[in-house]
């Protein structure tokens, strides 16, 4: 990408953010830039965030950025990047952050993290622009509410990309969603699927059919 193209995409990134544009915007560039940080604070020492600490929390709190423009706005940059391919690989995962102690923490639900845990479910799918490299653009990182369910959230996600992409989508997922549930939710989706399967499915198919 030279340097007149990545200006244009940073600015329309930044037009996309709606609310706290400035501070978010540092604050994103500050993210990428900074090798470790143990808090969100350590992001304000960043020599490309001009601002004050309170400013990265305040940055979080109000900005409304346009999920889905944004989305659109990475497919389409990519697609002029990367060659052409029959398919367009994403990567669908659901990650537990476990918050047992935060028992003031808005909607909790049940985790699996090692056991059983109180905390988040996030839903992330990403796309894998290269067969041999080792990085990825995540195009939706949500975390999963109490009312939906990992299967749910990530039917939707796919569904959007696949709305947005002119190639056809190969999804590949672990076995969280191999499994019927999956299926019918989304069957009516246009893509390709690649699940992992338990090695015991065909025992509970074989004694669920009968």
């Amino acid at each position: 990408m030279n340097s007149e193209r990545l200006k244009d995409f940073r600015q329309a990134a930044y037009e996309l953010l709606v609310r706290a544009k400035d501070a978010t915007f540092e604050l994103m560039d500050a993210v990428m830039t900074t090798p470790n940080a143990s808090c969100l604070a350590e992001f304000s020492l960043n020599p490309l965030f001009n601002r004050h600490r309170p400013c990265v929390y305040e940055a979080l709190q109000d900005c409304r950025p346009d999920r889905k423009k944004l989305m659109m706005l990475y497919i389409k940059q990519l697609q002029q990047q990367v060659p052409t391919t029959e398919h367009i690989l994403v990567a669908i995962d659901h990650t537990a952050w476990g918050r047992p102690e935060a028992q003031t923490l808005k909607d909790r639900t049940h985790e699996y993290q090692k056991g059983v845990i109180m905390g988040q479910g996030y839903s992330t799918i990403a796309w894998i622009p290269e067969a041999h490299g080792s990085w990825a653009l995540p195009l939706f990182h949500e975390r999963i509410s109490s009312g939906s369910s990992p299967i749910l959230q990530a039917a939707s996600q796919l569904k959007l990309v696949c709305e947005q992409s002119v190639n056809p989508v190969l999804a590949v997922l672990d076995r969280e969603y191999g499994n019927a549930t999956w299926v019918l939710a989304q069957a009516s989706i246009q893509a390709d699927c690649l699940m992992r399967v338990r090695k015991n499915a065909w025992k509970v198919v074989g004694t669920t059919s009968l």
